[in-house]
């Protein structure tokens, strides 16, 4: 078992030959963990460098690290000084700020110099056409991680895969929390459902809410129109697909805390290093928002907007310039619940889900891309460029410790479950056998 000092508020059972199986209810209670007591090795203070550290997504996962290690040194990066130096005075002692352009490849390189472990945080990705900060890396000899959301962009990091091994760099690409701990998810489903029952994956679905933005903002929304403009890559029984955006609307239970939601196509990441990398035939993602009327005004846009159109960043920003007041109105009824579901679909009948969801996106990203920084930070990556799902990327045995810690504080947190055992409301009937 890990290290951990843990208040979890789970059923974590691992057998005798280390398999993971959660199951959590939660039962009105979240799940808590405790300060989480770090590897020997991890004693002295290592030092990451959070690039986009004065954004939502980045300012979360300093806070996480700052609360799960105290022995970290956490250097906020950015280009606005005022908002770095607010979260440096929230952070405390272990923590400075400094002034970095990311698209200055130089004076990026000489920062990097000097710190163990690059978070890139600076989104969005889509439509980015160089991996500046993953080659900065590669160069200094510094581990990385980023929170990309883009197929294009994260393939075009593994491919420094030989670039990073000849340096001895470990680098985990897609490592927020959706990409990221639902590849991880996925993983363990796939890697358990062979061994306990022998049968294969057939089909495997990814299916995630955020209600409004997330509470992140403008970020969120340009990587949402930008991701209106792609094609959504899909695969049916080994064949890869084509479908339009925003179509193939679901209706989906996501449990406790959430309910059902409405779920749409997205051309996300997952799919593809999912398909290759654990074997899946079948592989989609789908996603959807509330209120209702944000996915009635995304596939408006899909349907009126040309695909060049919602290709163009700066016509995409000028977009969410026009939006943010009302996005940011909204948020403030809707609040920023998020949850994913990931399902699998074997031969044989045998199905299994995993749920997880949290009252706040932006803690539980910072949560998520935290796990992942400490779990490079032990030296479960191998040098490398990998996708989280890959176990020379988060060891096998590295699993169980990234998802506690990534769910702290969910509402909901289920695991390797079949179907039926977490609706919203079952019924039950015969002999109390739930349907």
């Amino acid at each position: 078992m890990s290290p951990l000092c843990v208040q979890w508020n789970a059923a974590a059972v691992v057998n005798n030959r280390g398999l993971l199986r959660m199951a959590v209810a939660n039962d009105n209670q979240q799940s808590r963990i405790s300060k989480v007591e770090l590897p020997h090795k991890l004693k002295k203070k290592k030092r990451v460098f959070i690039l986009g550290g004065t954004g939502r997504v980045g300012g979360s996962t300093a806070i996480a690290l700052s609360k799960l290690s105290p022995f970290l040194q956490i250097i906020i990066a950015g280009r606005n000084r005022e908002r770095g130096a607010a979260m440096v005075d929230k952070l405390g002692d272990n923590s400075e700020f400094t002034e970095v352009n990311i698209d200055d490849f130089k004076s990026l390189e000489a920062a990097l110099r000097d710190v163990d472990l690059v978070v890139h945080a600076a989104g969005p990705f889509q439509q980015v056409q160089k991996c500046t900060v993953l080659e900065a890396a590669i160069r200094t000899k510094t581990a990385y991680v980023d929170v990309c959301d883009d197929t294009s962009y994260a393939y075009r990091a593994k491919s420094y895969m030989d670039k990073a091994m000849a340096a001895g760099v470990p680098a985990i690409t897609t490592g927020g929390i959706y990409p990221g701990v639902s590849n991880v998810m996925a993983a363990e489903l796939v890697r358990l459902s062979k061994i306990e029952s022998k049968v294969q994956p057939e089909r495997l679905r990814f299916y995630y809410y955020t209600a409004g933005s997330g509470g992140a903002g403008p970020t969120i929304l340009a990587t949402s129109f930008l991701l209106l403009g792609e094609e959504v890559v899909a695969y049916n029984k080994g064949t890869k697909i084509k479908l339009k955006p925003y179509s193939g609307m679901l209706n989906i239970d996501f449990g406790k805390g959430i309910g059902k939601k409405d779920v749409f196509l997205l051309n996300l990441p997952e799919v593809r290093s999912a398909h290759e990398n654990l074997g899946v035939p079948t592989v989609s993602a789908r996603f959807g928002t509330a209120p209702f009327f944000w996915n009635w005004g995304m596939g408006a846009m899909t349907n009126l907007l040309p695909a060049e159109f919602l290709r163009d960043r700066s016509k995409v920003q000028q977009l969410v310039q026009l939006f943010d007041p009302l996005v940011r109105a909204v948020d403030e009824f809707a609040g920023e619940r998020v949850s994913m579901r990931v399902d699998l679909e074997c031969s044989e009948g045998y199905n299994r889900i995993a749920i997880f969801s949290h009252k706040q996106l932006s803690k539980s990203v910072g949560n998520a891309t935290a796990a992942f920084v400490l779990a490079v930070l032990e030296g479960s990556t191998m040098p490398g460029v990998w996708f989280p799902e890959e176990p020379q990327g988060i060891a096998i045995e590295a699993r169980e410790t990234l998802l506690k810690r990534a769910a702290q504080g969910t509402l909901n947190f289920i695991f390797n479950k079949a179907p039926w055992m977490v609706e919203t409301d079952p019924k039950e009937v015969g002999f109390g056998i739930y349907v």
